[in-house]
């Protein structure tokens, strides 16, 4: 059994008893041999050629190859559902947090703008006389003015983005 997985593993990587024996350190002659079940190699060489076919040790010394990429076929659809269930998973959680982000980005543009509508511009009436509320008063405009300016375009941003994340049906 191990002489023929040998050869059916040699041959299914597409090389020759030529390029396994170059990539073992062997000669030729020594593949043929293990092939035609004349000798075994010791466990370090097992190891070796295992690495070598890319397979495991259990799979040349007892598995039949044509069954053993029956399971690895079905082993590796198993993993990879696994693999896209959790992107999926991944991708819907992140769209969630995305979703809740903008529409509490929406929430506090609209607190903010309530306040400043509610206080009606109290940097017109500030004092700059003041050292000590002259500072308040030109942070106070300067954020007035970055807010009115940008509030909108966020705003809208953000309410699309709210239609983008939604939970399609």
């Amino acid at each position: 059994m191990l002489s023929e997985n040998i050869k059916a593993l040699r041959k299914s990587k597409g090389l020759s008893q030529e390029e396994l024996a170059i990539k073992l350190n062997v000669v030729r002659q020594t593949i043929s041999k293990w092939e035609q079940g004349l000798s075994v190699p010791d466990s370090d060489m097992l190891i070796a050629l295992s690495e070598a076919l890319e397979t495991s040790a259990s799979t040349l010394l007892g598995e039949t190859v044509t069954e053993s990429k029956v399971d690895d076929i079905k082993m590796l659809s198993e993993k990879l559902e696994i693999i896209n269930l959790q992107l999926a998973r991944r991708k819907t959680t992140r769209r969630k947090i995305l979703h809740g982000l903008l529409i509490s980005l929406c929430i506090v543009i609209g607190i903010l703008a309530a306040a400043l509508f509610v206080c009606k511009s109290p940097y017109l009436g500030w004092n700059y006389h003041d050292p000590e509320t002259a500072i308040v008063g030109v942070a106070f405009h300067a954020f007035e003015w970055l807010f009115v300016r940008l509030a909108p375009i966020v705003l809208i941003g953000a309410i699309v983005g709210i239609f983008l994340t939604r939970k399609k049906a």
